[in-house]
C-alpha cells in the first residue's frame, strides 16, 4: 500500500487528471483556469491544514514538437497578463516563478485554451509547455511560502487536435498517478 505524506497538498484542476492517484493523497481539485486554482489553494491554506509542499499535476500542451512525456518545470510565467504595459504604467506585476528541482522546462499558464497554430507559435518563443492553472498554483504557494513542484505530462501538441484533451487525459493520468507514487511515497 502506498502511504503519502499529508503535509503534501497534492492540487490537480480535474478529476480526470488525477484518476490514478493514491486513495491516500491530500487531493485538492480546484476546476479549470487560473481563478479557480488561485481560489482553490488559498481557501484549502487558508484553513490551516499543515502544508510543507504543493505538488500541481496535470496536462499540458506541447509548444515543440520534440516535447513528450512527462516534466517538472524549473519557470512557470503568466502568458496573457500585460504585464509590460502595467509595468510601463508604473503597476509592478509578478508574471513568472522560478521552482526548485525542474528539469529546465518553462511552462507558461493562461486561461487561453490553446489550440491555434498562430497563438501556439508566439507562445513557443517563451515556453515549451502551455497549462491553464500552474502560475496560479506558484503564485499562491509563494504568498503563503511553501515550496511549489509542477508536474505536467504532454497530453497534446496545443494545436487542433487539443480539442480532443478528453479522449487523451486518461494515459497522462496514468503517468501522473505512475510518479506520485515513485516521487512521493
Amino acid at each position: 500500500m502506498t502511504v503519502l505524506d499529508p503535509g503534501i497538498l497534492l492540487v490537480s484542476a480535474t478529476r480526470s487528471e488525477a484518476r490514478y492517484v493514491p486513495d491516500d493523497a491530500r487531493l485538492l481539485i480546484t476546476g479549470i483556469g487560473k481563478v479557480a486554482a488561485a481560489v482553490a489553494v488559498t481557501r484549502e491554506l487558508a484553513a490551516g491544514a499543515p502544508t510543507r509542499r504543493i505538488v500541481n499535476i496535470g496536462t499540458a500542451g506541447a509548444l515543440h514538437d520534440h516535447h513528450a512525456g512527462l516534466f517538472l518545470p524549473s519557470t512557470v510565467i503568466e502568458h496573457d497578463i500585460s504585464s509590460e504595459a502595467l509595468q510601463a504604467m508604473g503597476y509592478p506585476v509578478v508574471d513568472s516563478w522560478n521552482l526548485d528541482g525542474g528539469d529546465g522546462t518553462v511552462l507558461a499558464t493562461g486561461d487561453t485554451f490553446v489550440a491555434d497554430p498562430v497563438h501556439r507559435q508566439a507562445l513557443a518563443v517563451r515556453a515549451d509547455l502551455v497549462d491553464m492553472e500552474g502560475c496560479a498554483v506558484a503564485h499562491v504557494g509563494a504568498a503563503f511560502e511553501i515550496p511549489v513542484t509542477l508536474v505536467k505530462v504532454v497530453s497534446d501538441s496545443a494545436d487542433e487536435k487539443a480539442l480532443d484533451w478528453p479522449q487523451l487525459v486518461d494515459r497522462a493520468a496514468r503517468d501522473l498517478g505512475d510518479w506520485v507514487r515513485a516521487e512521493l511515497s
